[in-house]
């Protein structure tokens, strides 16, 4: 599956007029590896270190901002100080939700969108076209109750 997502995104890449450089591969790879991580910058820096002992964080940082850019992975605020990315799934309308533990800082994707209905309401009584929104949910896990 990781396969098909790198073609994917290595066809992508050059449909926007870049290469996917055996380092962009390698930070591509780690994203999709860990998906569901929500890594930093520098928490994706150390995995790809491992297989590509060459490469540095610069290169790491500049890569993720370009990859953003495309909307090929996605930024997230969880309210820790740290900006963390995500891989974006195109088919998604919006962005999904988290669920937060205050406990262990556990984060957990809530598929699905929710609030369909409630947008609706916003739309119609408030004459306004909703883009996209966020929501973080902050509680304990199973494990901190």
């Amino acid at each position: 599956m990781a396969k098909d997502k790198i073609e994917n995104l290595k066809e992508f890449l050059k449909e926007k007029g870049y290469k996917l450089t055996p380092q962009r591969r390698a930070i591509l790879n780690e994203i999709i590896n860990n998906e569901g991580s929500h890594l930093t910058a520098e928490e994706l820096y150390d995995l790809v270190k491992v297989g590509c002992p060459e490469i540095g964080l610069a290169t790491v940082y500049r890569t993720v901002q370009l990859l953003e850019e495309m909307g090929v992975v996605c930024k997230l605020d969880l309210d820790d100080g740290r900006s963390r990315y995500e891989l974006c799934h195109q088919d998604d309308s919006h962005q999904h939700h988290h669920l937060i533990c205050n406990g262990c800082g556990k984060v957990i994707e809530v598929q699905g969108d929710l609030l369909d209905e409630i947008e609706e309401v916003i739309e119609k009584k408030y004459n306004f076209t909703i883009e996209n929104h966020t929501l973080k949910f902050y509680g304990l896990c199973s494990e901190c109750s």
